[in-house]
């Protein structure tokens, strides 16, 4: 069956349906990771987005339970340059096409990802419609026109209620993380619970006040889709939370927290998506090599108004990538230090936040 894909600047690049039949909206986006392909399409992060796969062949490891980052597939279609017909793994449990096609999600494959990825660099992030209906490409270019990015992804995505988490590894010091889930992925989650964090993830718009109840040594602020500053609650409950307990945000939880201080955030002409962007910490010159998912970044000269300074740069471009407060143990990152999929070069954020807790603890809880 043949499958479309129409870009808001005209271009249409004519490809085969894989996955599900239908048409599916979304911002086209592109990354760059050589694997994880299962981790990107059930990642939470890419709710309401198109993304398209700058590697070429895509499904040879098939998918498998493990590697989920949430309960479906959470992308709004799937681009690729050839998916694997024999895909091949020992805890392979069924193919990437299958996948999609249960899930709903359409994808196109046999188009030239590259030519695409050029695209979407010249231009940024566009809007675009997969539809396998390429016998009427010139209704799909109409409702496309009409159709806007939606404001409410992270109440999609985001846990309906409170759930608990107990820490892995019994050896270790436990402290008790309460987790704001913008959108979190699985991976996060474990990576915690081995770092000997006994954790209670709330929904997004949990109040200050039910958070502070629950008696936490420190707050969590997890990643998630969409515009940071569609998402009014959680910055007002963070501004609650400061000062309160130790605080450390990743990704979207970076830059919420931001906002909450005074800052300000911008869209990415095209963003990070992959597992090999180079982040150098400031203070020790150590870099790193991060996963990353994301199309808003920091706006570096809008923290000269608040309490929060840079502690890490990206050197691609020079974004924002860390920031922590002058005065309070508050610190984020605007990359995924679990490595899912990606390097985990950046695990020690993780005891970073249990030492701030560690000290919190001693100094303040009675």
């Amino acid at each position: 069956m043949k499958a479309a894909l129409i870009l808001e600047t005209g271009k249409i690049l004519i490809g085969e349906s894989f996955g599900a039949a239908g048409e599916s909206f979304g911002e086209v986006v592109f990354n760059t990771g050589m694997t994880g392909y299962q981790e990107v399409l059930t990642d939470p992060s890419y709710a309401g987005q198109i993304v398209c796969m700058t590697y070429p062949l895509i499904g040879n490891y098939g998918i498998n339970r493990a590697d989920n980052q949430s309960d479906k597939p959470q992308v709004q279609g799937f681009i690729v340059k050839e998916a694997a017909r024999n895909p091949s793994h020992w805890q392979m449990e069924k193919n990437i096409s299958r996948t999609l096609a249960q899930s709903g999600v359409v994808g196109i494959k046999g188009i030239d990802t590259r030519a695409l990825t050029r695209i979407i660099r010249e231009h940024g992030v566009l809007r675009g419609l997969i539809t396998t209906d390429v016998n009427s490409l010139d209704e799909g270019s109409a409702r496309l026109k009409v159709w806007s990015v939606p404001a409410d992804v992270v109440a999609k995505v985001s846990t309906s209620k409170p759930y608990s988490l107990p820490a892995i590894h019994s050896d270790k010091e436990s402290f008790h993380v309460v987790v704001m889930d913008f959108g979190i992925k699985r991976n996060i989650l474990t990576a915690m619970q081995e770092s000997g964090f006994h954790l209670t993830v709330v929904p997004y718009n949990t109040p200050t006040e039910q958070i502070l109840k629950l008696q936490p040594d420190g707050i969590f602020l997890s990643n998630g889709p969409g515009d940071p500053k569609e998402v009014g609650v959680g910055i007002e409950t963070i501004q609650g939370l400061i000062g309160k307990r130790p605080i450390f945000g990743i990704c979207l939880g970076h830059q919420l927290l931001s906002l909450a201080l005074g800052g300000d955030t911008y869209k990415m002409k095209f963003g990070h998506r992959g597992g090999n962007q180079p982040v150098q910490e400031l203070e020790s010159k150590r870099v790193t090599i991060t996963s990353q998912n994301h199309g808003y970044a920091i706006s570096e000269e809008s923290l000269d108004k608040t309490p929060l300074y840079v502690t890490h740069r990206n050197l691609n471009d020079q974004s924002v990538e860390g920031v922590k407060h002058l005065d309070l143990p508050v610190f984020s990152v605007q990359y995924h230090p679990e490595a899912g999929p990606g390097p985990s070069e950046s695990l020690y954020l993780f005891s970073e936040f249990a030492q701030l807790m560690k000290e919190w603890r001693a100094n303040y809880a009675s």
